[in-house]
């Protein structure tokens, strides 16, 4: 198929043709977008992809609506929006454009469809309340994207397609960060795996740099890790591992003795030269020198395991 127009409604603009339009750009770039919704354009053709618009779903003949009867649901029977669709069918293609490696493809295909294009799906779809969300109810990505439309009485009758241009640079951002970050995520799960296997049946882990690392110490079972230590860019860094996903429980405090202490004050309390930082809430600490982090997670390590860490 040679992509020559990327064909969406005209008027008032929504999160998912907006970020459909991200996806297709970067696999189409030189097509031009085209907002209407005049017969002639809606119209299926070999030199054109109609999303959002069309009233049907047809992959082969290129048109991507949700809006008639009939419209196409995912396996679990919630509802496709635009953007759902185009990152079904183009969404493999748009990540290999974004150099993430082969091995990578579907688990960060499948990551972001999960946490990122089924919320979109959902709510244009009326089939999640926005006011759920309470007070962050105008912060969401829809919300602040459609924030972008010019108001109802402005004269200028190309304002929306400025509009729709601005929101689509903003809304692009957004998915090349996401994407990247679960990238980024996969990279340090093999990075942290690798450490877990050569660290054994230490307590303390230590990290190349600073990565995310809970999901990778779950994934391998590795319950005995109770500290994370890592060089910072001019100090070292010792932290605690949460017990869940969700909340701040850590499988190990640090000792409450070194809660908001710093330099001189913390170096007496430990023991430890180069010593320089504790948290109050005792989930982080910091160190000048590898030497120095080692031997506050050793004695961290101690003081958990006098409590029947």
């Amino acid at each position: 198929m040679h992509v020559k127009f990327l064909v969406t409604h005209s008027g008032g603009f929504h999160a998912d043709e907006v970020l459909s339009t991200a996806i297709l750009t970067r696999l189409f770039p030189e097509a031009d977008i085209i907002r209407t919704r005049a017969p002639e354009w809606i119209t299926a053709g070999a030199d054109r992809i109609i999303y959002d618009v069309g009233g049907a779903y047809d992959a082969e003949a290129g048109i991507f609506d949700h809006h008639q009867r009939g419209a196409p649901l995912r396996p679990d029977d919630q509802p496709y929006s635009s953007f759902g669709l185009i990152w079904k069918h183009f969404g493999r293609e748009y990540l290999t454009a974004l150099a993430v490696p082969e091995t990578f493809i579907e688990t960060v295909h499948a990551t972001f469809d999960a946490s990122f294009v089924l919320p979109i799906d959902l709510l244009d779809n009326g089939a999640l309340n926005p006011d759920s969300a309470g007070v962050l109810a105008g912060l969401t990505l829809p919300s602040l994207l459609e924030a972008l439309k010019p108001p109802f009485d402005e004269p200028d009758r190309q304002a929306t397609d400025r509009a729709f241009l601005s929101a689509l640079a903003i809304a692009r951002s957004f998915v090349e960060a996401k994407i990247s970050g679960i990238h980024a995520k996969l990279r340090a799960e093999t990075l942290v795996m690798n450490a877990i296997a050569s660290a054994g049946q230490a307590r303390v882990l230590e990290l190349p740099i600073g990565m995310p690392f809970r999901s990778a110490i779950i994934k391998a079972g590795a319950d005995q890790l109770l500290f994370v230590v890592h060089p910072r860019e001019n100090d070292w860094c010792l932290t605690g591992i949460r017990r869940a996903e969700e909340g701040f429980e850590l499988r190990a405090d640090l000792p409450a003795a070194w809660a908001g202490l710093s330099g001189a004050d913390l170096q007496k309390v430990t023991g430890v030269e180069g010593a320089s930082f504790c948290h109050n809430g005792r989930f982080i600490a910091a160190a000048a020198t590898r030497e120095a982090v080692l031997a506050l997670a050793n004695l961290a390590v101690q003081e958990a395991e006098r409590h029947g860490a």
